[in-house]
């Protein structure tokens, strides 16, 4: 396999939010872009999705804090979304930002080969640079979709994956330049 792209929480809850509303199609354009040439190369696709549990038993402390649930396994917050075609894509659940907390996407990339994951989705400032930073302690080289990341805050989402671009070297790219970064490898 040796590449992956890896999509974060491109899922109907998450889109509730009005400034997330604003980009939807476009995002989700260039995901789908992004995820019919990656497969074309050979890249292996993953949709890493964020369930709760109604019981709280797995509800985040600022959840908790509020009292409020989100991303009910099961519920229509949760479903990705309709327009979304990520193919034979890998699901995996999560209960946290990091893709790699809680999950086996450190196996399944390791035993694919994979040395190189793009990160695409929502939000660059929280889930997406989380996993980043993750991917980073696991040895994985990383960059990130500048044309499919999507923030309902554009400035921290920025200021974020410009921290993890210069401190971990980590580029943030367009779609073209992705794909020859993830056969680079």
């Amino acid at each position: 396999m040796g590449a992956a792209v890896v999509f974060i929480d491109l899922q109907n809850g998450f889109f509730e939010d009005p400034g997330l509303a604003r980009i939807r199609e476009p995002l989700v354009r260039e995901s789908n872009r992004l995820a019919a040439a990656a497969r074309d190369r050979g890249a292996a696709l993953f949709h890493v999705v964020t369930e709760h549990a109604r019981d709280k038993s797995t509800w985040t402390l600022s959840m908790l804090d509020d009292d409020q649930g989100f991303n009910f396994a099961g519920s229509t917050q949760a479903e990705p979304l309709e327009e979304l075609d990520l193919g034979d894509g890998h699901r995996l659940v999560k209960i946290r930002d990091s893709a790699f907390h809680g999950t086996d996407l450190a196996q399944r990339l390791r035993i694919g080969g994979c040395t190189r994951i793009a990160i695409a989705g929502v939000s660059g400032q929280s889930c997406i640079s989380r996993t980043g930073a993750d991917a980073f302690a696991e040895n994985l080289r990383v960059a990130y979709a500048s044309d499919a990341i999507g923030s309902e805050d554009p400035e921290r989402c920025g200021a974020s994956l410009e921290i993890l671009s210069r401190e971990l070297r980590q580029p943030v790219l367009g779609t073209g330049e992705l794909l020859d970064w993830l056969a680079a490898g």
